[in-house]
C-alpha cells in the first residue's frame, strides 16, 4: 500500500516527520553519422550499419584552448554562486517523493512515473536515515542486468524490494548518500553534482534530517538565468561555442534509429551518458533517446520487449518530452544558455548545416565553464 503525506519546505520541519516516513512507503510532498572527412566511427555490432561513437578532432572544429574563463570579468558567475545558498534555489512550490527501502521495485518506478519525478530519496526504517537515491539509472541497470538473464526472469525482479536490489547490485559496496545542506553555497552544489557525476543532489536540513528539495543542474542554471540578469555579463558569453570549446566533441555516443532499445541501454550503462542522439542511415540526427525515455517503459509495461527499435520506442512515447534540440558551432554561448533555460532541456546536440552530429553541449559542460573553471577547478574531468 502506498501512503501519501506532505510537509511544507518553506515552513519549519513538522515534528514527527521521521515517524511519518516509517509508516509509509511513498511520501509525497506537494508544496507550493556522418561525413567521412571528419568522422571516425565504430560500426554498430547489432545491425552492421550506423555509428555508435564518433570522435571529432579539435583541429577540425577549429577548437583551441581558450583563456576567456580566466579573465576577471569571467568570475562573476563564480562569485554569484558563492554568495547564494542552496535554500535560495529551493522553489516555493515543488513535489517530493520519498520511498521506503521495503517498497517493491515495480511499485517504486510506477510511482515515479505517476508523480512525474525522476528520482526519490530512500528512507531506511531500520537505520532511521536516508541511505541513497532511487533513480532512472537503477531502472536501466535492472533491465540491463536481468532482461537476457537465463537464471532470473524480469517479472521475478519486479517483486524484489528496493533494499534487495541495493544488496544485489551494490554487493556490500554501499557509498554514503551525497547530499548538501540548505545553508551551503550553490557553488558547492555545482561542484558536488559535477564531481560525483550525479544528476540529483538532495538538500537535507541537518537538524531535522528532512529532505527539502532535490537540486539538479537544470534548477541551478534556471536560478542563474533568472537572477543572473542583475549582474554584469562576462564578455565570453558573446563568443561562440566553437571558440570557447564548451562541450563534448570526442568519442560521443550515438545510436542508430534501427538499433534495439536494449542496445541503447547497453550504451547508457557502459558509457554512463544520459542521452543518445539518434541518427538515420545517412548519419543525420533525427531524435534523442534519453534515460528518462526508459522510465516510461515501466508506465507502458513494455519493458519485456526491449528488442523494438529506438525509432519505434520514440514513436510510442505517450508524453511530450524534451525531444532533440540542436545548436551550431557558430552560435554564441549566451544564445545556447538562453535556449537550454527557456526550453528546459538538459543538453543540446551540436550539429553542422547538414544535421550531422558534431558534439554535445550539456548542463554539466556549461556549469563547469561558467562556475568552476574561473575558480581553477576542473571537476568535469577529475
Amino acid at each position: 500500500m502506498i501512503g501519501v503525506g506532505g510537509i511544507c519546505v518553506r515552513s519549519p520541519p513538522c515534528q514527527g516527520s521521521s515517524g511519518l516516513l516509517r509508516e509509509q512507503s511513498v511520501w509525497l510532498c506537494c508544496c507550493r553519422v556522418a561525413c567521412k572527412h571528419w568522422l571516425c566511427c565504430q560500426l554498430c555490432p547489432w545491425s552492421g550499419s550506423g555509428p555508435i561513437t564518433f570522435t571529432l578532432g579539435n583541429e577540425i572544429l577549429g577548437l583551441e584552448p581558450d583563456n576567456n574563463f580566466q579573465s576577471p570579468d569571467a568570475e562573476v558567475y563564480m562569485h554569484f554562486m558563492r554568495s547564494h545558498c542552496c535554500y535560495d534555489a529551493v522553489p516555493t512550490s515543488c513535489k517530493l517523493v520519498v520511498f521506503d527501502t521495503t517498497l517493491e521495485i515495480k511499485k517504486a518506478f510506477v510511482a515515479l512515473v505517476a508523480n512525474g519525478v525522476r528520482a526519490a530519496p530512500l528512507w531506511d526504517s531500520k537505520m532511521q536515515s536516508f541511505v541513497g537515491m532511487l533513480t532512472i539509472t537503477d531502472f536501466i541497470n535492472i533491465l540491463h542486468r536481468y532482461y537476457r538473464s537465463p537464471l532470473v526472469q524480469i517479472y521475478e525482479v519486479e517483486e524484489h524490494k528496493i533494499e534487495t536490489w541495493r544488496e544485489v547490485y551494490l554487493q556490500g559496496s554501499f557509498k554514503p548518500l551525497v547530499y548538501i545542506s540548505p545553508s551551503d553555497s550553490l557553488f558547492d552544489a555545482v561542484y558536488s553534482l559535477i564531481k560525483h557525476k550525479i544528476h540529483r543532489l538532495p538538500v537535507i536540513e541537518p537538524i531535522s534530517g528532512n529532505v527539502l528539495h532535490i537540486l539538479t543542474h537544470k534548477r541551478i542554471l534556471k536560478f542563474l538565468h533568472i537572477f543572473g540578469s542583475t549582474i554584469p555579463k562576462p564578455r565570453f558569453l558573446k563568443k561562440t561555442v566553437q571558440e570557447l570549446c564548451v562541450g563534448t566533441f570526442r568519442d560521443v555516443a550515438v545510436v542508430p534509429e534501427n538499433a534495439p532499445v536494449y542496445a541503447a541501454l547497453e550504451i547508457f550503462v557502459d558509457r554512463r551518458v544520459s542521452a543518445l542522439p539518434v541518427v538515420n542511415a545517412a548519419g543525420q540526427v533525427v531524435g534523442l533517446y534519453s534515460r528518462f525515455d526508459v522510465i516510461h517503459l515501466a508506465a507502458q509495461k513494455t519493458y519485456n520487449n526491449l528488442d523494438i527499435s529506438v525509432r519505434e520506442a520514440l514513436r510510442q512515447r505517450t508524453v511530450c518530452l524534451e525531444g532533440v534540440l540542436t545548436c551550431y558551432p557558430h552560435e554564441t554561448m549566451e544564445d545556447i544558455i538562453d535556449r537550454i533555460a527557456e526550453e528546459q532541456v538538459h543538453r543540446l546536440v551540436l550539429v553542422d548545416e547538414n544535421r550531422y552530429p558534431r558534439g554535445i553541449v550539456s548542463l554539466s559542460d556549461i556549469l563547469q565553464a561558467l562556475v568552476l573553471t574561473p575558480a581553477g577547478i576542473d571537476a568535469l574531468n577529475s
